[in-house]
């Protein structure tokens, strides 16, 4: 399974970023082969839009479950319809490795 997790940065010790559309990168992590991608995230500095653009860009990577501090109010029904989970995490210490490593247990 593949999850997306929002990132502050390109590397494991990055921090989660708080913002799901408008987050830095996107860490896609396969559960199965434990490979991690890291996606810089296009719609950072758009107008208007970030979060259904950056939906699709996740989507496209066929992810399953998307990790984040917070979502818009319009994702929700949007990821509901691709039947991609919503994850909340409140920590905004917590690395992407940790995040990994809790997805492991």
């Amino acid at each position: 399974m593949k999850v997306a997790i929002t990132s502050t940065g390109n590397s494991p010790e990055s921090k989660i970023d708080q913002r799901f559309g408008r987050c830095s990168y996107f860490a896609v992590y396969d559960t199965e082969n434990k490979g991690i991608e890291f996606l810089p995230n296009p719609n950072k500095e758009v107008q208007e839009g970030a979060g259904p653009a950056s939906v699709q860009l996740v989507a496209s990577r066929n992810v399953q479950k998307i990790i984040s501090g917070e979502f818009g109010i319009k994702i929700k029904s949007l990821l509901d319809s691709l039947k991609i989970q919503m994850i909340m995490i409140k920590e905004p210490e917590k690395t992407i490795q940790e995040i990994i490593d809790m997805l492991n247990k």
